[in-house]
């Protein structure tokens, strides 16, 4: 009995921690695609 509890609550863990890193993944691409859209438009045109 103790170890379906014990799994139960690692399959819980694991998946917060998932979707925690999904979020993170997803918002750390959006800061590189303004760092790069930024840096476009602050090089002059040649």
């Amino acid at each position: 009995m103790k170890t379906k509890y014990f799994m139960l609550a690692l399959l819980a863990i694991a998946t917060t921690g998932l979707a925690a890193c999904e979020n993170t993944f997803h918002g750390a691409g959006r800061d590189i695609e303004n760092a790069g859209e930024n840096v476009q438009e602050a090089v002059p045109p040649k």
